[in-house]
């Protein structure tokens, strides 16, 4: 554990990552990503999940060179665009984001989206970590149908998939097939994107009332029980610290079973549906600021 007391879990490379973060997607880099993560790491955040795509990895690096931690002490998350999928292309686009946030080495770097030149694509991630600029690599959005299809032509194994994960959308069929390999589920969404069916809950709220929580405070902790790493957004100070207070209570194996009855088996986004990759494939140009 780190000083925070958020543990970490040890991933099927070796490398430990602390399984609670702070995420950055849809933070804008007006001033507003620095200051949300700079908030997080004086809070006691050690883990800060940025992408490509976000167009706010200047921003999280600023911050973490101002917080007066040494590198060693934030793990650094980042996500490679389906745009720089090309071999090539995504070895200047790794590179390139070392060079945005500053940083000598990355601890993780995803496959943000399971379309398009992945075969390649994965084979820069995998000489990157050879060389030292990720610690860890691994994908996102892959359903099981997309795993199956595509992790058995990889010659190294997933450290993590990032999909949607929360109460209602439990990814089970997922989780079996990621298990197999020793693969940590990363969850977006979390929370359910402020789903606030799922915030009114009568079994969440039931659970949050004994403890003294906030019912995504359950949601979280139920997460973490379930050995997924999450790493909720916030751009206010109070909820930033809530989020995290987390670790300091425990559900029961009844209140693990009750929550997991929550779940419809269905997600807000379906990665397998149809028209989904091509949207995707054009959907903007990571490079038109560079």
């Amino acid at each position: 554990m780190n000083e925070t007391n958020i543990p970490n879990f040890k991933l099927n490379d070796g490398q430990e990552i602390p399984s609670f973060g702070f995420g950055t997607f849809q933070i804008p880099a007006d001033g507003s990503t620095y200051q949300a993560v700079k908030k997080a790491l004086a809070a006691g955040y050690r883990h800060i999940d940025t992408a490509v795509a976000y167009f706010n990895e200047q921003e999280v690096g600023q911050a973490i060179r101002d917080s007066g931690l040494t590198r060693d002490e934030v793990w650094v998350t980042s996500k490679l665009w389906l745009q720089d999928y090309a071999y090539q292309d995504a070895q200047k686009a790794i590179d390139n984001s070392l060079r945005k946030l500053g940083l000598d080495y990355l601890d993780l770097y995803l496959l943000h989206q399971p379309y398009g030149k992945v075969a390649e694509a994965w084979q820069a991630l995998e000489e990157a970590k050879a060389a030292g600029k990720i610690r860890s690599i691994g994908v996102s959005n892959m359903t099981p149908k997309i795993w199956q299809r595509v992790i058995p032509n990889f010659d190294m194994v997933p450290a993590v998939n990032q999909v949607e994960f929360n109460p209602y959308f439990q990814q089970h069929e997922l989780r079996k097939l990621m298990a197999a390999d020793g693969v940590t589920l990363e969850a977006w969404a979390p929370l359910g994107q402020g789903n606030t069916a799922l915030l009114k809950e009568p079994a969440i709220l039931r659970i949050a009332e004994k403890y003294g929580k906030d019912a995504g405070q359950v949601i979280l902790r139920f997460e973490h029980q379930e050995g997924i790493i999450v790493f909720p957004k916030s751009v206010h100070e109070s909820r930033i610290k809530s989020n995290q207070e987390i670790f300091d209570f425990e559900l029961t194996s009844d209140e693990m079973d009750q929550l997991r009855l929550l779940d419809t088996g269905k997600g807000r986004h379906n990665p397998d549906a149809p028209g989904v990759e091509e949207r995707l494939l054009g959907a903007f140009d990571v490079h038109a600021q560079d």
